[in-house]
């Protein structure tokens, strides 16, 4: 049997994956994810209200995705939260291109860490996606990244869990990880 593109494979496992499963390509490799547990479900709605407190402006998406330059040939993520100008998405597209986006969040856990960790960051930086906020609940930490330049981003600050976080422009303002 010959070999299928990994693009072809991706759609496929995309068409077939069961409810709440999530489908990603990231650096060509095809990710398929079970959906978060509680604990996973209960930071993304922190982080939204918090944002929903100070940027009314924002729309707040979870499980929308996005394309991402140099993932693969489609380049499709899914990240846990992302934040953009409300209307940002407003189309019948599964995934979106990212020159909106201010901020991506992913919550690491066992399952997704390495992808969360290390390969998602060198495409959302090719994206220019100005923050990337990773909540490593493993590490106990949350880490800033900003001012993406080309694969990288050249800013990373670590935070302790349960200490304020404070989102630079575009965002400003200070994400209170107390509660996560």
């Amino acid at each position: 049997m010959p070999a299928m593109p990994v693009e072809e494979a991706f759609v496929m496992f995309s068409a077939v994956a069961p409810k709440g499963w999530r489908v990603e390509l990231i650096e060509g490799e095809i990710h398929v994810t079970p959906p978060a547990n509680g604990e996973h479900e209960e930071i993304v709605s922190e982080i939204t209200g918090q944002v929903r407190d100070h940027r009314k402006d924002l729309g707040r998406y979870t499980g929308i995705g996005l394309y991402v330059p140099g993932a693969s040939v489609s380049g499709q993520v899914e990240p846990d939260l992302v934040l953009a100008p409300k209307g940002s998405f407003d189309n019948e597209e599964k995934y979106h291109d990212a020159s909106s986006v201010l901020l991506v969040a992913e919550v690491a856990s066992r399952s997704t860490g390495d992808n969360d960790r290390h390969k998602k960051i060198h495409g959302y930086a090719r994206a220019g996606i100005p923050v990337y906020l990773l909540i490593d609940r493993e590490a106990g930490n949350a880490v800033l990244y900003t001012d993406p330049v080309g694969e990288e981003y050249e800013h990373q600050e670590i935070f302790k869990l349960s200490k304020v976080v404070p989102l630079p422009e575009p965002l400003g303002f200070d994400l209170d990880t107390g509660e996560f």
